[in-house]
């Protein structure tokens, strides 16, 4: 391992990477098939993934066709890392058996344990028949959408393809490691001005806005829709909040403390709410909505608007804020939802829906062409990572863990075989031009 390290860290262009040796095993972050009944009972937010999440020396799989197996520098925390770490909502060993019967490749990721995370920034060193697109050296991100696209049904739209997985999470020998393996349609450029953790960062939820909010497939954002960004300086949110700022439309911010509206305004967001600070309480108790904290909600949107209420609502926190998504969503609007990370059962008053017009539109990740132009605008600087740490790969569990308990900014990193930050940019001088959006979430 040390020689792949030493040969990309010496940016070795002429570097022959398919003559590298690839080492037996990998030191990867896994949870434990014998540990998925260890949080029984618990409250989720007791649930603490520095327990259940461990480094592992693991075997190196063989490559399938269309595969390609990649060094990793860096990855990132993601909300599904944390629903995997502390099993829930199910366990992600009943992904990996139902994936394993599928056919005989699958069978590999059936296995005792589970290599985690749906993020990587590396080097490519092999791959595996058919790969035509990309060989050994080729510098890359991935992303997570894992298809088989056997079915007609995924070939309009591959989120579609009913053998549709998110890879870490619903598939195994994910990016939270030294090797990862990936299909070659998960692959897409690094970009060059970008550190190997920055690189990292992006992928899973920076193409999740993508389609969520800018897609066809999502809300279809345009010039002027006023966007109810919830968690605006998030992991999820913070790319909302870029793409509408970019987009020309009027996004209204939504987050929980003085220093995230800072880092809302800091992204070019002009109206932004403290919910915190405002006091908003949407449940009276446990089982009972309060509606006049969603009519308030609205009331304080068109002061902040002018008089508008939001044509698109971008929705991630799921329970605790649904009903009030609904409720203050224009007449003929838009609520887009993904995630769910407050709880996945909805409640809402189905008459705001059903007499004024609204849609709810599910949203799930993106195909590999939405990811591929979601990562092409990071390339060009017109969307930027929104990393605020990075951890080294021993500290994956921590790095949950502060995810788990919203303790960070925009989204969290870990080092892979990256010996330090700061690594990886090939493109000095476009990063000089961008350096300042760059670091925003840095400096916090």
């Amino acid at each position: 391992m040390n020689a792949i390290r030493d040969a990309i860290l010496n940016n070795a262009a002429g570097e022959d990477f398919a003559s590298l040796p690839v080492p037996e095993s990998y030191r990867a972050v896994t949870v434990h098939k014998d540990d998925a009944e260890m949080f029984v009972g618990m409250p989720s937010g007791e649930k603490d993934p520095r327990r259940s999440l461990h480094l592992d020396e693991v075997p190196t799989p063989q490559l399938a066709p269309g595969e390609a197996l990649i060094a990793v520098m860096a990855s990132s925390i993601n909300y599904n890392t944390v629903w995997t770490s502390i099993f829930e909502p199910v366990s992600t060993f009943g992904f990996l058996e139902r994936y394993g019967r599928t056919h005989a490749d699958a069978k590999r990721h059936d296995l005792p344990y589970h290599v985690i995370g749906s993020d990587a920034s590396g080097v490519v060193l092999r791959v595996g028949p058919g790969v035509n697109a990309w060989k050994p050296g080729d510098t890359v991100v991935a992303h997570c959408l894992s298809v088989e696209l056997e079915s007609p049904a995924g070939h309009n739209d591959t989120m579609m393809d009913p053998e549709q997985r998110i890879w870490g999470f619903e598939t195994n020998f994910g990016g939270l490691a030294e090797l990862a393996v990936v299909k070659s349609n998960q692959l897409m450029p690094k970009p060059a001005h970008l550190t190997w953790e920055e690189a990292a960062a992006p992928g899973l939820v920076n193409s999740t806005a993508y389609r969520q909010l800018v897609s066809r497939n999502g809300a279809g954002m345009k010039q002027g829709d006023v966007v109810l960004v919830w968690g605006a300086s998030g992991g999820l949110g913070s790319y909302a909040t870029q793409y509408a700022v970019n987009g020309g439309a009027i996004p209204v911010c939504v987050v929980s403390s003085p220093e995230k509206a800072a880092l809302a305004r800091a992204m070019g967001a002009e109206l932004v709410i403290d919910r915190s600070a405002e006091g908003y309480r949407f449940w009276k108790d446990a089982t009972t909505q309060d509606p006049k904290e969603w009519q308030r909600l609205g009331k304080r949107i068109r002061e902040l608007t002018g008089g508008d209420d939001p044509d698109i609502v971008f929705e991630h926190p799921g329970r605790e804020t649904f009903g009030a998504s609904v409720y203050v969503t224009r007449k003929g609007g838009t609520i887009v939802t993904c995630a769910s990370t407050s709880g996945f059962m909805h409640e809402y008053d189905n008459r705001y829906l059903w007499m004024n017009l609204k849609r709810i539109v599910g949203s799930h990740f993106a195909n590999y062409r939405e990811a591929f132009e979601a990562n092409r605008l990071v390339a060009r600087g017109m969307i930027h990572p929104t990393l605020s740490k990075a951890f080294p790969l021993e500290e994956a569990g921590q790095a949950a863990y502060e995810v788990h308990r919203n303790q960070h900014q925009g989204k969290v990193g870990v080092l892979a075989l990256a010996p330090r930050e700061g690594l990886g940019i090939t493109d000095p001088e476009f990063r000089a031009q961008h350096v300042d959006q760059i670091n925003r979430f840095r400096d916090t």
